[in-house]
C-alpha cells in the first residue's frame, strides 16, 4: 500500500495549526504515513506551540526555515524531505474531515491519477458545521481546461492528494509567485500531464478570515501583480505556450491576463512544437550578437596579424 507523506507549511499559525494537525493525526493517519510541518520562520507562538504539539505527536518532523522564504518554498522543502510516493498539502488554518483521507487515496490509485481532490471545499470563519460558502468541483476525471480558462480547480484552494513524480514533472511549486503559488503549482502540473481527479461527496474545511488570507493580503491588495507572477511562474513551460498567447501575456495582457483568461484562455502547443522557431530564433540573435565581420575589417584583421608575425 502507498502512504502518505503528509506535509504543513507553518506561518504565524499558533492559533489553528493545533486543529490542522489533529485532523491528520486522529483519524487520517495511518502507520507508515509522515507529517513534515515547515516553520516558515514565524514571528508568532507557531514555533512554541509545534514544539508542544510534537510531544503529543512524536512521529512529527518540525523543519524551521531560519528566514521567511514564502509558501512555495516552505511547501518545496516540506517534499523534498519526504520519503512516501504519494503527498498531501494542509494549509495551517484548514481542517481535514474525519476518515476522509483514506477513500481519496483509493481513488487516485483505482483511476492510476496524479492529483485527486476533494468535491468540495467548505468554507468557514468558526464553526465548521455551519459552511458560510460550499464550493464544489466537477465529480470525475477534471480537464486542463479548468485550468485554462479560470475555472474552479484543485490548484486553487492547494489542499489535495498529490504524487511525488508529478511534483517533479511540475518542477515543484514555482517560489516568489506568492499568493499564486498553489494554482501555478496545480496549472504546472496539468499542463505537465497530471491526471486529476475529484472524489464525489467528499470534502474539507477551508477556514476564512479576511484579515490573515495569504490571497487578500498578497494577491488582492497587489491586483497589478497577479500576472506578472503567474508568467514568472509559468517560464520553464515557455515553450509548451502558442507564441501568439505568449506575447500577449508578456506584453498588452502583462498586468491582466490571468484575470482574463475566461474571455481569453490560456493556450497550450505540443511540446517539441516550437523547437524551429526557437532554433531559428536563436540563430537570429547570434547574427544580431555576433555579425561577420565586413571585407574591410577582415583585411585589416589579417594585415595586423601578418605585421605582429614579422615584428616577431
Amino acid at each position: 500500500m502507498s502512504n502518505i507523506s503528509f506535509f504543513i507549511p507553518a506561518y504565524n499559525c499558533a492559533s489553528t495549526i493545533i486543529e490542522s494537525v489533529d485532523s491528520i493525526m486522529k483519524t487520517n493517519f495511518v502507520p507508515g504515513d509522515e507529517l513534515i510541518v515547515v516553520n516558515d520562520h514565524s514571528s508568532d507562538q507557531t514555533g512554541e506551540v509545534l514544539s508542544e504539539v510534537q510531544k503529543t505527536y512524536p512521529v512529527i518532523r518540525i523543519i524551521t526555515h531560519i528566514r521567511n522564504k514564502g509558501g512555495a518554498a516552505a511547501r518545496n522543502t516540506a517534499v523534498e524531505s519526504a520519503t512516501n510516493p504519494l503527498l498531501f498539502c494542509l494549509d495551517s488554518d484548514n481542517v481535514l474531515a474525519p476518515f476522509s483521507i483514506g477513500a481519496l487515496k483509493e481513488y487516485l490509485l483505482l483511476l492510476n491519477a496524479d492529483v485527486a481532490s476533494f468535491e468540495q471545499q467548505r468554507l468557514f470563519k468558526e464553526d465548521m458545521s455551519s459552511p458560510v460558502d460550499i464550493w464544489k468541483l466537477p465529480p470525475g476525471e477534471l480537464p486542463i481546461d479548468c485550468y485554462l480558462t479560470g475555472e474552479n480547480a484543485p490548484g486553487q484552494h492547494g489542499n489535495y492528494l498529490f504524487t511525488k513524480e508529478s511534483w517533479m514533472k511540475a518542477q515543484g511549486y514555482a517560489e516568489g509567485t506568492g499568493a499564486l503559488d498553489t494554482w501555478t503549482f496545480g496549472l504546472r502540473q496539468a499542463i505537465t500531464g497530471a491526471k486529476m481527479v475529484v472524489l464525489k461527496d467528499t470534502w474539507y474545511f477551508h477556514r476564512v478570515d479576511h484579515e490573515t488570507s495569504y490571497w487578500m493580503r498578497d494577491a488582492e491588495a497587489n491586483l497589478w501583480s497577479v500576472s506578472l507572477k503567474a508568467s514568472y511562474a509559468l517560464f520553464p513551460f515557455y515553450d509548451m505556450i502558442e507564441e501568439e498567447y505568449l506575447n500577449y501575456i508578456l506584453g498588452p495582457g502583462k498586468y491582466t491576463w490571468f484575470h482574463n483568461r475566461k474571455a481569453r484562455p490560456i493556450r497550450l502547443v505540443g511540446k517539441g512544437s516550437k523547437d524551429l522557431f526557437y532554433k531559428n530564433l536563436h540563430q537570429k540573435i547570434v547574427k544580431r550578437l555576433y555579425p561577420k565581420p565586413t571585407l574591410i575589417k577582415r583585411g585589416i584583421n589579417k594585415l595586423t596579424k601578418v605585421f605582429k608575425n614579422d615584428r616577431s
